[in-house]
Formats: C-alpha cells, sequence, structure tokens
C-alpha cells in the first residue's frame, strides 16, 4: 500500500481589497486545517486580473495574516510569476485535443441560451466544430460527458454534470488574461496541494477544477468547504461589495468572531499566538481527519 502524500494546503485570496472577515474565515480555516494534520501551508495571490486587482493589496494581505499570527511555510507565489506556466497547460491541453477556440460574445451565449431552452450563462456548445471563420475570442475547455462526484469534508457528497450545467468553460479570456480556472488548478498541482480549504461559495467551481486536474494529469486533492461570512442583506461578504477589513492592529476581536463563525467557542486568548494554540486541538478534534 502506498503512504498518502505529505499535506499541503493554501490559502489563495485575490487582490481586489483588504483582508475582511470572510477571507480572514478562510486564511483561519485552512491555516488550523494544516497545522492539525501536520502539514505545510502555502500562501498564494492571485492577481492574474489587473482590472480588479488593487495595487499593495497583496501585500496588506501578507502583513495582516502575519499580524494575525498566520505566516506561510514557503515563500509567497504571485501568480503574476506564474503566467508562462498557464501558456504550457494551455499548450499541453490543446495538443491533446482539450481546448478549442470560441468566438461567440457573451451576449451571443446568453442569446442561444434564451432559444435553446438552456439555463442562462451554460455555454452551448456553438464553437466546438469551428467558429465558421470567425475570429477566436477565447479558449475553452471540451468538458467530457458525465456526472462529476466529489464528497467534500463538510458538505459531504456533490455531484455536478458539468457539460449540462455548465458546458465548456474558459481558460484564456476574450481580453488574453488567464481564466481563474486554469491558473487555480495549475498552481495547485505545481505547488503539490493536498487539501483545499476554502468557502463554501467555490463548490460548484469543483467539478470544473476537477476535470482539469485529471486532464493535466493530476493528483485530485482533498475539499473541505466552509460556510460563508454574509452581510445584513444575507449575501455573501465581499470586497467588491464594499466590505469592512479586519483590524489587523486589534487582531483578537476579528479572530474571536470567525472562530465563532466556524462553529467554535469562544478562546478568550491574550495574542494571536495563544488564539492559535488554543484554538488547534479544538479544530483536530472537531474537523481534522
Amino acid at each position: 500500500m502506498t503512504s498518502p502524500r505529505p499535506y499541503r494546503g493554501r490559502f489563495a485570496p485575490s487582490p481586489t481589497g483588504r483582508l475582511h472577515a470572510g477571507s480572514l474565515a478562510a486564511a483561519l480555516a485552512s491555516w488550523l486545517d494544516a497545522r492539525a494534520m501536520g502539514g505545510t501551508w502555502l500562501l498564494r495571490i492571485e492577481d492574474i486580473d489587473p482590472p480588479r486587482d488593487i495595487p499593495g493589496a497583496g501585500e496588506s494581505f501578507i502583513e495582516d495574516l502575519a499580524r494575525f499570527g498566520m505566516v506561510p511555510d514557503e515563500p509567497v507565489i504571485w501568480q503574476h510569476d506564474r503566467l508562462e506556466a498557464y501558456a504550457e497547460a494551455l499548450d499541453r491541453l490543446a495538443a491533446a485535443g482539450e481546448v478549442y477556440g470560441c468566438a461567440c460574445s457573451r451576449t451571443e451565449i446568453l442569446a442561444e441560451d434564451a432559444r435553446l431552452g438552456l439555463p442562462k450563462g451554460v455555454y452551448p456548445g456553438t464553437c466546438r466544430t469551428g467558429t465558421k471563420g470567425r475570429p477566436v475570442r477565447s479558449m475553452r475547455f471540451r468538458v467530457r460527458p458525465g456526472i462529476v462526484t466529489f464528497t467534500d469534508r463538510r458538505l459531504g457528497a456533490f455531484s455536478q454534470d458539468v457539460e449540462h450545467e455548465v458546458g465548456d468553460f474558459v481558460l484564456r479570456r476574450a481580453d488574453g488574461l488567464w481564466a481563474y480556472q486554469l491558473a487555480v488548478v495549475v498552481d495547485d498541482i505545481a505547488s503539490g496541494i493536498t487539501h483545499i480549504v476554502r468557502g463554501a461559495d467555490l463548490v460548484d467551481n469543483t467539478p470544473r477544477q476537477i476535470l482539469l486536474t485529471e486532464a493535466l494529469g493530476g493528483a485530485v486533492p482533498s475539499y473541505l468547504h466552509i460556510p460563508l461570512v454574509l452581510n445584513r442583506e444575507g449575501t455573501k461578504l465581499s470586497k467588491q461589495a464594499g466590505a469592512t477589513p479586519v483590524d489587523s492592529t486589534d487582531p483578537m476581536p476579528a479572530l474571536e468572531a470567525v472562530f465563532s463563525h466556524l462553529g467554535f467557542p469562544r478562546i478568550g486568548a491574550a495574542s494571536p499566538q495563544d488564539f492559535l494554540a488554543a484554538a488547534l486541538p479544538l479544530w483536530a478534534e472537531r474537523i481534522a481527519r
């Protein structure tokens, strides 16, 4: 019997604003999970969307996390340094017939969905057999038929028919930028990530990422999707929606609040180091397995 791979986890924020309670909850959960399993915890700044990225936000994540007691075990990974790796991955997929060029605009896709009675936003496969002379706008992954199922450590079994619920999805965007789906999978494979702990809003991305991981010859990681931190309107707390940044100069209230959100009792520690030391066995007893 082969031994399991050593645990390697990561926190991978996009630098579109300062650290808020939702991203702190994901960082804390991923850090605790890695430590509870005796693993390695990485930090990756997903800064490949210049129109949305805010200068200096990635550096602020690193500084704020350190004030909360969470420092990565290896040098921080910046996606802007990884563009060549994404291009190489796309070339590999193209050589295997896994991708194709698409000439469709979003407006055209929505109109075709309406005509065919498909769910809004599902790619209808218009360019699967060619663009009929129209210029290529984006590159799409050719989704295989069938149901993709994985078992989430909190949510249990999750299944999705990616072909019919999503369709062939974009790997390189019409503006020339790399899509999240490709970049995250390429980086997780390169970093040897074995466990992913992140917000529940990303659970329906997971089947697409599993398909890409398998197509690129990677090992599918274990997943744990944590409850989302919501705003007063009951929607996901996000930087784009003006979420208030956490105060890293007074870290204890924010740490206690997100730990409570994750379903644990108040620690009452005086410092982040004491807090993390007390939180770790609680997480290990209830979650880590």
